[in-house]
């Protein structure tokens, strides 16, 4: 069986295009990165997610870090971390340490994203906010974009939870507030399972309605199964609650247990598909195969 799931696995690696081969950075820039965050026994979403773009993003002073442990109490079928229904508690002093990770990294745009944290009474906002208030007392300069959950879950489920935890985030004013629809609508429950995409859109949809200023972003991965006409339409959804940023990507399998590839976007379908969300009024585009959601993410 071992034997087989290399086979499997070395022919998967042959498929891939070369448009998604792409070398990982300054091993000098990564290994620094690397070595601060394990001393304070933090994590980031660009380790964690083994993203592309990690030594690029490094070496513009761009990090994304990933709040509230290892373990998610989702179970999307795309993604590379850890599921399970038991979490490890909170540490109290991961604000606190990501602020001086920040300091030290000399960091001037920060990322703070998380598992989905079902089992916490708040689902983590709090979190959130302690988070950037620590960052923000030793990193004044440093601008934060969140990326969060959909805050449905937890004991108090429903609209009024959803938005009292959006609510929380909001008023501590983020550089920019983005949640991630993933994928079209017909592909959320085999993608996105225990997410649903008309509550996603609401997350974006509520944080406006709280305050317009804020800037809000969400993000594609294509390579599903999904069809251009379904990803102009996710699009055009997007629009309809004025979200302002869009990032697309090709997804990739990070192993044999997850969804396989469908299909590998070329370049030129990327460029298309970025130049229709630029012409349907997005005021922030980043579209291409190796684009994750925060990709350039200072660069607004």
């Amino acid at each position: 069986m071992a034997a087989s799931k290399q086979a499997q696995l070395r022919e998967e690696i042959s498929k891939i295009p070369s448009w998604l081969r792409r070398p990982i950075g300054k091993a000098s820039e990564i290994y620094t990165v690397q070595r601060i965050i394990k001393q304070r026994q933090i994590h980031t979403i660009c380790e964690e997610g083994r993203c592309p773009n990690r030594g690029e993003c490094y070496a513009n002073q761009t990090a994304t870090f990933l709040l509230m442990g290892l373990t998610c109490t989702r179970a999307c079928a795309f993604c590379q971390v850890d599921k399970g229904h038991a979490p490890m508690p909170l540490d109290l002093e991961e604000p606190q340490k990501i602020a001086d990770a920040v300091k030290l990294l000399g960091l001037r745009y920060v990322v703070l994203t998380s598992v989905a944290r079902d089992d916490l009474s708040d689902q983590g906002a709090g979190h959130f906010v302690k988070t950037m208030e620590a960052i923000r007392q030793l990193n004044p300069l440093t601008q934060i974009e969140v990326l969060t959950p959909d805050f449905w879950g937890g004991p108090c489920v429903g609209e009024a939870g959803q938005r009292q935890r959006i609510q929380e985030i909001v008023a501590a004013k983020p550089a920019c507030y983005n949640h991630n629809i993933e994928t079209v609508r017909r592909l959320t429950p085999p993608v996105r399972r225990g997410a649903k995409y008309d509550r996603s859109l609401s997350v974006l949809q509520v944080v406006k309605e709280i305050d317009p200023s804020i800037p809000t972003k969400s993000g594609l991965m294509l390579g599903h199964g999904e069809t251009v006409d379904e990803v102009i339409e996710a699009m055009a959804d997007l629009r309809k609650i004025n979200c302002d940023r869009l990032t697309i990507g090709q997804y990739m399998r990070p192993s044999l247990e997850h969804l396989p590839v469908q299909k590998y976007w070329n370049p030129e379908e990327f460029t298309e598909l970025g130049k229709t969300a630029e012409k349907m009024g997005f005021s922030h585009v980043r579209s291409g195969a190796l684009v994750r959601s925060s990709y350039h993410a200072g660069e607004e």
